[in-house]
């Protein structure tokens, strides 16, 4: 066949590449996600069910773990390339060295959302703790000190008005374990996502004394990238932040507008993002649809990073002694993938 009917023939194939609005593939282009195997990343598993990152030229993997912190030293080994989770004294201690930067916004705990519920063992309810302005003099139970739950409890004492070191903290390892000692009262109190602590509450086992994002609103989740990450893959990174704020613009869309009377209005695009979040969270499970109905919580359109509040938890972390050395915030994060709010 001569070379010129060749061309064109081979010219209608070419024509869709040429014009077409979707940025250039990044062939090859693979990043490995470290994230906790819970709701809170759901915008991730509608990234990913939605074919998000692959239309941004990038292959995405999902690494999970069982606690915030085994994320970020993950980042620093090399076995991830970009994590999500709450930023600990851990995370900070790390990020102070040079070793991640937080690059975006994740889950915000907002005034309105029932998202991590304060929560009295029945035993010390019946006693008397019946406001979280009571708990000096009473025992909670968090995973471990530098923890997100350590940091929500001081912001509460703040609040609150009482002096943290007037609780006993009570480092129990796992969030299974908080549930069990409240459950048992092992713990006079601790905190749980609504998902957990609801059956807790309908049984009695457990009293309800507040929502967080009503006390305390704050960044609880970030998006974060090691420095081989930042300089070694910068433009896949921007590629994946880019399917990422898609995930969180379908994820708003199918939880996160409310009705006249202040309570969550579901539309069309709820159940096919249930279908999707439950094969990730809750496969089989007949309740899967209250669960994550229930567990929902916010993110900021664009997934926007809050910048003042993370500077506000690197402080308090600092002020408890949880983060050795000063640590300038301009350091830890960067601003240039993601939107602030």
């Amino acid at each position: 066949m001569p070379i010129g009917r060749r061309a064109a023939l081979a010219l209608p194939a070419l024509l869709p590449a040429l014009f077409s609005s979707r940025p250039a593939r990044a062939e090859g282009e693979r990043l490995r996600l470290g994230l906790l195997h819970t709701l809170s990343p759901a915008p991730f598993y509608l990234a990913q069910d939605g074919g998000f990152w692959r239309e941004q030229g990038v292959e995405v993997s999902f690494r999970f773990f069982e606690a915030a912190q085994p994320i970020a030293a993950a980042a620093v080994a090399g076995d991830i390339d970009v994590g999500v989770t709450a930023l600990t004294g851990g995370f900070f201690a790390l990020a102070g060295k040079g070793a991640l930067k937080v690059i975006g916004g994740g889950m915000h705990e907002q005034k309105g959302y029932e998202l991590t519920a304060f929560l009295a063992s029945r035993k010390a309810y019946e006693a008397g703790l019946t406001d979280i302005s009571k708990m000096p003099g009473h025992s909670f139970g968090l995973t471990q000190f530098g923890s997100s739950f350590h940091y929500m409890m001081g912001r509460l004492a703040q609040a609150r008005g009482f002096d943290l070191k007037s609780v006993t903290l009570r480092p129990l390892q796992s969030i299974g374990n908080m549930m069990s000692a409240v459950r048992t009262g092992q713990v006079d109190a601790t905190m749980a996502i609504a998902s957990m602590a609801r059956p807790l509450i309908a049984s009695g086992e457990a009293k309800l004394l507040g929502w967080v994002g009503d006390e305390v609103p704050y960044q609880i989740t970030a998006l974060f990238a090691p420095g081989s990450t930042l300089t070694g893959h910068t433009e896949a990174l921007r590629r994946f932040c880019a399917g990422y704020r898609k995930g969180v613009a379908q994820y708003r869309a199918a939880f996160l507008r409310l009705g006249p009377d202040g309570k969550p209005q579901y539309g069309p695009e709820t159940a096919p993002a249930v279908a999707i979040i439950a094969k990730y969270v809750y496969p089989g499970d007949p309740a899967a649809e209250s669960k994550i109905k229930d567990g929902v919580g916010w993110y900021d359109e664009d997934a926007a990073l809050d910048v003042a509040d993370v500077r506000a938890q690197l402080a308090w972390f600092s002020a408890q002694g949880l983060v050795k050395g000063k640590i300038d915030p301009g350091e830890i994060i960067d601003t240039a993938f993601m939107p602030t709010r």
